[in-house]
């Protein structure tokens, strides 16, 4: 075993040595790993990005919440199927409430966006407002900051009272608190009761979720002719392994509710988060189909170009193999020795493709948001190593079957 390992080093000085003495052979070599490295690190580094800032935009949607609505998140066919469907009610949401058992908190919400918010001679335009009712808070998982949540009574009795986000609180109310303070939305005044934590951005950033403005959903009638068209049902199963099981009560009722005959396909969706995962996954993949083809044939035409070196390196060094061999060179010693050295030029593409790629993702994640784990780079150095020891196979086999003999004799 020691004797293997002083040969192998032994080995991997020769290889070394070779690469040293031709650098600008080796380096224009390993273009084709770079560029390939470059692609692979560069799209792996966008996806995870992308795939941690989507799952963290979505988790407010919570993974054991439900949303009933009129249509899916996601409508596919023809849109005038689910147009034409009925409004869900605040009577279906009274009636799907008793009527089902396997959920810890349920809300009505609906939404308008938009909305003018004064305070003096200081606005701020609102991203989106809510009327819900006091279960709300359980269902999206909003925590305050500052004040109380909105009570049954406050949702009863239509108040006008409403809970801000950090975006309207900073734009309005920048050096005093804002809680039991006054604020028109709108025209109408209303009075703050709560602030939320901080939430960040909505889905990839399309949205600040801190210019939220929640409130009871009788106030909401106030902006909204119509609030049942966009009204939905927040259903907060509690349980992960009890969503499914909540999601068919849920389906069961609701067609009672709105009578859909037993022939009939549903009027209505139950959505949930998962469905955004699965179009995401589904959109991702396409474009990590694409960019392992092109991945793929970069590093093709980049092992195709170190095979290529590789015969010609084992040409210009036939006599030294030949004496190597004489003095007693096993077989699989000159094989290992081109595998080294293919693999080692593959490994400096890699490590230079790598040091591209840093920077680069830097540059992106001013557009889009990219992260560079440590496995994403043992993967790219991995994959370097592997096509340095496939494309110089065939060289380092004929390496090592010339006879020592006709090796001695080439000039």
């Amino acid at each position: 075993m020691k004797n293997f390992f002083i040969e192998f080093l032994e080995i991997f000085r020769i290889a070394f040595n070779a690469i040293r003495i031709n650098k600008l052979r080796s380096t224009l070599t390993t273009l084709g790993i770079i560029i390939g490295i470059v692609a692979v690190t560069t799209m792996s580094t966008a996806i995870v990005g992308l795939r941690e800032a989507f799952l963290t935009s979505i988790s407010s949607l919570g993974s054991d919440v439900l949303y009933v609505s009129k249509v899916p998140w996601f409508a596919m066919g023809d849109w005038s199927l689910y147009r034409n469907r009925k409004n869900l009610t605040l009577e279906q949401y009274e009636r799907l409430k008793d009527m089902i058992n396997t959920y810890e908190a349920i809300a009505p919400t609906a939404s308008s966006f938009g909305l003018n918010v004064k305070r003096k001679e200081r606005s701020v335009i609102s991203t989106v407002v809510y009327g819900t009712t006091e279960d709300f808070q359980r269902t999206s998982q909003i925590e305050l900051e500052e004040g109380r949540f909105m009570s049954e009574m406050d949702v009863r009795a239509g108040r006008k009272v409403c809970m801000v986000g950090q975006d309207i609180v900073k734009e309005l109310f920048p050096i005093e608190s804002p809680v039991n303070k006054e604020i028109k939305i709108n025209n109408i005044p209303f009075k703050i009761i709560g602030v939320m934590t901080k939430q960040g951005s909505g889905f990839l950033g399309s949205f600040s979720l801190d210019g939220m403005i929640i409130m009871p959903l009788k106030s909401l009638e106030l902006f909204s002719d119509d609030i049942h068209r966009r009204l939905r049902i927040d259903v907060k199963v509690g349980d992960v392994d009890k969503l499914e099981d909540a999601k068919q009560e849920i389906i069961s009722a609701m067609r009672i509710i709105r009578k859909v005959p037993y022939n009939k396909p549903d009027d209505f969706a139950v959505n949930q988060q998962e469905a955004f995962k699965q179009m995401y996954d589904q959109t991702v993949g396409i474009i990590a189909y694409a960019g392992i083809v092109i991945t793929a044939l970069s590093l093709f035409v980049g092992a195709i170009g170190i095979m290529n070196i590789m015969f010609v390196s084992v040409t210009e060094r036939t006599k030294e193999i030949g004496i190597r061999k004489a003095i007693g060179a096993k077989t699989w010693s000159i094989l290992l020795q081109f595998l080294t050295e293919s693999a080692l030029i593959c490994l400096l593409g890699g490590v230079i493709g790598i040091i591209i790629s840093f920077p680069l993702s830097l540059i992106i994640n001013q557009f889009l948001p990219t992260t560079m784990p440590l496995p994403i780079v043992g993967l790219s150095l991995l994959i370097s190593a592997f096509v340095g020891i496939i494309s110089g196979f065939l060289p380092a086999l004929k390496a090592s079957r010339l006879n020592p003999v006709d090796a001695l004799r080439y000039e």
